[in-house]
């Protein structure tokens, strides 16, 4: 599996230097951050195994996280808590988050997002379906946010272990609702999402 990175190729050849890919992980789970990376890598760089965080291993994965971070020319990671998606809702949540991330790089010459429209860029912007498997800046974003919140909810499987944050990393799985209903809601739940507003509606009708 590798990214043909024909986005990024096209760019390149129009001699624009500064091509920034956006991915997210963490829009499904009840609990837990939404995290947001944005990386940019130099004029025509290429690599093997960068790809589609879901389709790589959780070792693989920890060792790309380790070489894009040293090959980067630039790269930022953001960190959304419960309440501000709560506040926002989970796309707009993820929409700000990207568009934050753009001004937050030094120079930027184009935009490429996984599937997610971003008005507020001021660059030329292109949102991609499976953008994780078509670009390698988007691809590498992916694998920065899977790996930074997965680490974040293995640390909060220490804090609360009776919920398996380290296995089902918030997602509603069969385990996550049992939990849920047995001890109750946390402070890193989503209150907005339908599983965990019904079982605080029923802790306070009790």
């Amino acid at each position: 599996m590798k990214c043909e990175n024909v986005y990024e190729k096209a760019w390149w050849k129009e001699g624009r230097q500064h091509i920034i890919g956006l991915d997210e992980a963490g829009r499904g789970p009840l609990a837990g951050p939404l995290v947001v990376a944005a990386v940019a890598f130099p004029i025509g760089y290429e690599h093997e195994a960068i790809y589609d965080s879901k389709k790589v291993s959780e070792k693989k994965r920890e060792q790309l996280f380790r070489e894009i971070i040293e090959q980067a020319e630039e790269y930022h990671i953001a960190i959304i808590e419960p309440k501000i998606i709560d506040e926002q809702n989970i796309y707009r949540a993820t929409q700000h988050a990207m568009e934050a991330l753009v001004q937050q790089f030094q120079y930027a010459d184009g935009v490429l997002s996984d599937a997610m429209p971003l008005p507020g860029c001021a660059v030329e912007t292109i949102d991609l379906v499976k953008g994780d498997q078509k670009s390698v800046s988007i691809a590498a974003a992916s694998i920065l946010a899977k790996v930074t919140r997965d680490h974040i909810m293995m640390g909060y499987d220490h804090l609360y272990p009776q919920y398996g944050f380290a296995r089902h990393k918030g997602y509603g799985t069969k385990e996550h609702l049992a939990a849920l209903k047995k001890y109750g809601v946390l402070p890193i739940h989503r209150l907005s999402y339908a599983p965990v507003a019904q079982m605080r509606q029923l802790q306070l009708e009790l």
